[in-house]
């Protein structure tokens, strides 16, 4: 009996490492930035990242990177339409860039995920000649090659545009297999059918894992082909980390129409769990409850219907978010959450699962992300953690998560009965208390402080004195605007006529990145009794000036938190005028001089006497309405 155990054990020692592959570890305490939104060709450049190196690494354990493969140009473009796999030069940067950032992180103990697109391709030129490729590694010395039937078009799906459309070279040739998955139109579908293919695409990951040296795979589009393959490719080049971006809003679903392969949880059971997945159903579920306050839904995170996060067995295997780059703004068809963003954030990050922080949330609330990240890792929270207490009501909602150190008490809303004895405050914010254990040294949390910002102010941005007001600086997505306007409330009423889109803004300039600025002044109506200044605000574009529908709407902010003379930029505050350094902001001041006497526009313009049209103006230091 002792040979047979000791024979068997032998065979099992000698399998290869990518026997064990799994899809994500478990006990994992990391946390994941994803690094880019739409058009973010700036602040997600791979130098600017690398720049960010040590802040970043000393909060996030993995950052996953937009793709990188050269899609035929290095300007505004995603990456998304692949055509060269090796040529790893795009919008983002150059290849020496990549290298130097996706080392630097690593030698800070940071992984770089790469965004693997392989459901589809492009041609060069053509819709289905493909580039043949091959390159030697700068740091493993192998040789990388690809190759394409470009006569026959035998790795391209048979039901693909590449056959059906008249426009196409191949039209009628493509002597592929059907598609596995879902059609992706703007692209030629891979058929992963295909030996060359399959053997293409492990040539890929290697070339990702071993020369690139990125630490895992994001796997884009899963919808597009069987999950088999994903299993197939994971096993081949055995990723510690991967993830599938499975759009699908249910954990488990009948196996149809446009979730081909069921459920989230069904496709990681599909992979032969190799691969974790994109926890959809609960960044639908965390919209829900946190988009309308909500609270007493969250009690039902763990029923096995409403997130991977809390079916028994798959908190491994899901990695969680609020938003990331297709459902938030700037995409063409958003659905972000727009309120309690900071306490949503906070949320998952008090949460079994991998949270993934989305850039524009982590530039928003930089400071308290920070303080919930630090919070989270020392109370040894990882993505299998048990939740202890689970309890809502419509007031709010608690939840008491076990550690490897200690505890967290997660509080939204005003939930009554929360027992916060035994635990100490690490950090706040709107409509969210984060508690950890007492015993816990929360020192490095307190210390954490808001950046100080050296932003200016444009010079054409000026405050009056006693004027309500913000400006928002339009984003470059929302160019084609006929109208901007501005939707300002508080708990009791609202401040900009009550009935959406609010008011109309007045364009005050443009930067000198030819991004135009408006302005938003109170008028002094008020839909409740008393007003006082707003609490949140949101700008809107439209393509209309005169008819405002979901058809004329171009984009919206998620809720902001309102300060007098804030300046706006999609997702984030840039500055405040007000306080701003700079010369050039010109305010209005009380005096005992005669210009005490003069009378001003809201925008400052000085009046040649007392007005007499109705409206809100600024007279001897203060707002008068007539």
């Amino acid at each position: 009996m002792k040979r047979l155990q000791h024979l068997i054990l032998g065979i099992l020692l000698a399998l290869p490492l990518s026997t064990w592959a799994q899809g994500w570890p478990a006990n994992y305490g990391g946390v994941m930035l994803q690094s880019f939104y739409w058009g973010s060709y700036t602040e997600s450049n791979w130098s600017n990242l690398t720049q960010q190196a040590d802040t970043l690494s000393k909060y996030f354990n993995l950052i996953w990177a937009p793709p990188s493969g050269y899609p035929n140009t290095t300007s505004n473009n995603m990456g998304y339409y692949p055509i060269y796999w090796f040529d790893q030069k795009s919008a983002f940067g150059t290849e020496a860039e990549l290298r130097t950032m996706i080392k630097t992180y690593k030698a800070k103990g940071t992984g770089i995920i790469a965004d693997v697109v392989i459901n589809h391709k492009n041609g060069p030129s053509n819709w289905c000649s493909f580039a043949n490729e091959s390159v030697t590694g700068q740091n493993t010395g192998k040789t990388y090659s690809v190759t394409w039937d470009n006569t026959n078009y035998t790795q391209i799906c048979s039901d693909d545009e590449g056959n059906t459309n008249k426009s196409s070279e191949a039209y009628g040739k493509v002597k592929g297999n059907k598609d596995t998955g879902l059609n992706e139109g703007g692209c030629r579908d891979l058929d992963h059918t295909n030996a060359t293919t399959q053997k293409n695409v492990e040539t890929y990951e290697d070339f990702l894992l071993n020369e690139m040296e990125y630490a895992g795979f994001r796997y884009d589009f899963v919808k597009g082909y069987a999950p088999t393959y994903i299993k197939m490719y994971n096993t081949a080049a055995s990723p510690k980390y991967s993830v599938g971006e499975y759009w699908q809003g249910s954990v488990t679903d009948t196996k149809t129409g446009d979730h081909p392969f069921g459920g989230v949880k069904d496709w990681v059971d599909a992979t032969g769990k190799t691969s974790a997945a994109f926890d959809f159903p609960m960044k639908y579920f965390i919209q829900d409850a946190f988009g309308s306050n909500n609270w007493n839904k969250l009690t039902d995170y763990a029923n096995g219907k409403t997130t991977l996060m809390g079916t028994d067995g798959y908190a491994r295997y899901a990695v969680t978010f609020v938003d990331n780059h297709d459902t938030g703004e700037p995409h063409d068809n958003p659905s972000p959450l727009r309120a309690n963003i900071a306490a949503a954030n906070a949320y998952i990050l008090a949460m079994p699962g991998t949270p993934c922080i989305w850039i524009s949330h982590w530039t928003a609330y930089k400071t308290i992300i920070k303080k919930c990240i630090l919070a989270r890792k020392l109370a040894g929270i990882t993505n299998t953690s048990t939740v202890e207490t689970s309890k809502g009501s419509t007031a709010g909602y608690y939840a008491k998560v076990k550690g490897t150190n200690g505890e967290v008490l997660i509080v939204v809303g005003s939930p009554t009965g929360v027992d916060t004895k035994g635990f100490q405050l690490a950090c706040e914010g709107e409509n969210f208390k984060y508690y950890v254990s007492n015993g816990l040294d929360i020192r490095g949390i307190k210390s954490i402080k808001d950046e100080a910002s050296n932003w200016t102010a444009p010079s054409f941005c000026t405050v009056a004195d006693g004027e309500t007001c913000a400006f928002f600086e339009v984003p470059s997505s929302w160019s084609a605007h006929s109208a901007i306007k501005c939707w300002a409330w508080d708990d009791n009423g609202n401040y900009t006529g009550g009935t959406w889109p609010g008011a109309t803004c007045t364009k005050v300039g443009t930067t000198n990145a030819g991004l135009d600025v408006y302005k938003w002044t109170w008028d002094g109506t008020y839909t409740g009794t008393t007003a006082t200044t707003p609490s949140h605000i949101i700008f809107s574009a439209w393509n209309s000036s005169k008819t405002f529908t979901d058809n004329t709407k171009i984009g919206q902010q998620n809720d902001m938190t309102f300060k007098n003379g804030n300046y706006y930029n999609l997702s984030t505050v840039a500055g405040n005028v007000i306080d701003s350094p700079s010369t050039a902001i010109r305010t209005i001041n009380a005096s005992t001089t005669a210009s005490d006497a003069a009378w001003y526009t809201l925008s400052g313009v000085r009046l040649s006497k007392e007005p007499t049209q109705r409206g809100v103006y600024i007279h001897e230091g203060k707002k008068v309405i007539k």
